[in-house]
């Protein structure tokens, strides 16, 4: 007789069933706590705050836009100000980031003030070094965009010749400025022999030999005196090496027919304004024989420059600071004699 098997026991199915209820639970436990925490991380990153579309801030006054940044609860600082010929001024022209991109409340958006047009009379550079051209570019906001090497030989090396815009023109703020400045003078030159010329001649010559004329002393010799204007004399003498920059003087014959002129030897003197840089300094003596230079160059600011000076009959002395007139000084004055009486004035 063949036996049919015991049946499981109960409490073996019941402990298999307890254990998948618990798998389930601790299964769910774990997929809520990732998605918890993978809403957490994005909250961090990218909460539901940021929803604020920013506005579009450009051609508002800079009031008008603060006041939307804090209606919109954002904050607006002012990260430059520029010229510009198409916004006025205190409008903004510029914002970041860009209008329509979304941030969260209290976001910084950085803006771009306008201070319009700003027009004012071109300076005169000319004669300035290029290094005080520059820095008075800068201070008026000017850009210095070309600079261009030239020959001359009046001025000296690396000094303003010309420029583009020309001096006192109409420029506004952030316009570009070109300077053409001197390759300067050569080292030395040769001093022609003028003696015998005629004083436009030796006048000419000079200017053809990079020479520079100073002072020329009209001299009176007498009935038997030279023509008018010949170069009777001259320092320094012919064949001489001298700088660029020194001046040659001449004795001239005031003609046959003059004289009785009184002659003066006076001693001048002018002190340099102080400056950063060299000035062009021109000092110019008028007396009765006509106007020639004393000195015409540079010199440092703060220097004193002294000379002794021949004049003939009422004489002036000008002196020049970068072509202005700084001073006029007289330094003789030609007495006019008196007439004599005629022999009818008393009546006799």
């Amino acid at each position: 007789m063949i036996e049919a098997p015991a049946p499981a026991p109960r409490s073996r199915v019941r402990g298999l069933l307890d254990r998948d209820w618990v798998f389930a639970l601790s299964l769910a436990f774990a997929v809520g706590v990732l998605v918890w925490f993978g809403h957490s991380i994005k909250e961090f990153f990218a909460p539901n705050a940021a929803t604020i579309s920013i506005p579009a801030f450009s051609g508002q006054t800079q009031t008008d836009a603060q006041d939307e940044c804090t209606r919109v609860n954002l904050r607006c600082t002012i990260l430059a100000s520029q010229p510009s010929d198409r916004f006025p001024k205190d409008v903004i022209m510029g914002q970041q980031p860009a209008a329509g991109t979304r941030v969260r409340a209290g976001r910084n958006v950085s803006l771009i003030v306008s201070t319009g047009v700003v027009i004012f009379p071109m300076p005169d550079l000319r004669d300035e070094s290029q290094r005080n051209a520059a820095l008075d570019l800068n201070r008026r906001k000017l850009q210095l965009t070309k600079t261009m090497m030239v020959a001359n030989s009046d001025i000296p090396q690396n000094y303003v010749v010309a420029q583009d815009p020309p001096p006192l023109s109409s420029v506004r703020e952030g316009a570009g400025v070109t300077l053409s400045l001197s390759k300067g003078p050569p080292s030395d030159v040769k001093v022609p022999n003028f003696t015998g010329e005629s004083i436009d001649a030796a006048r000419d010559e000079a200017g053809r030999s990079n020479i520079h004329i100073g002072q020329v002393v009209w001299t009176p010799f007498g009935s038997g005196g030279p023509a008018r204007g010949t170069v009777m004399r001259q320092s320094p003498g012919p064949g001489a090496q001298i700088d660029p920059f020194e001046e040659v003087s001449l004795q001239v014959s005031a003609g046959p027919h003059e004289f009785g002129y009184l002659v003066r030897q006076v001693h001048v003197a002018a002190t340099v304004p102080a400056r950063d840089d060299a000035a062009h300094v021109r000092m110019e003596v008028r007396d009765d024989t006509g106007t020639w230079n004393v000195y015409d160059g540079y010199a440092q600011g703060g220097q004193k420059l002294d000379f002794n000076v021949t004049a003939i009959g009422t004489a002036e002395l000008d002196t020049y600071i970068n072509n202005e007139l700084l001073n006029q000084s007289p330094i003789g004055k030609e007495v006019t004699p008196k007439p004599s009486a005629s022999p009818h004035a008393s009546g006799k």
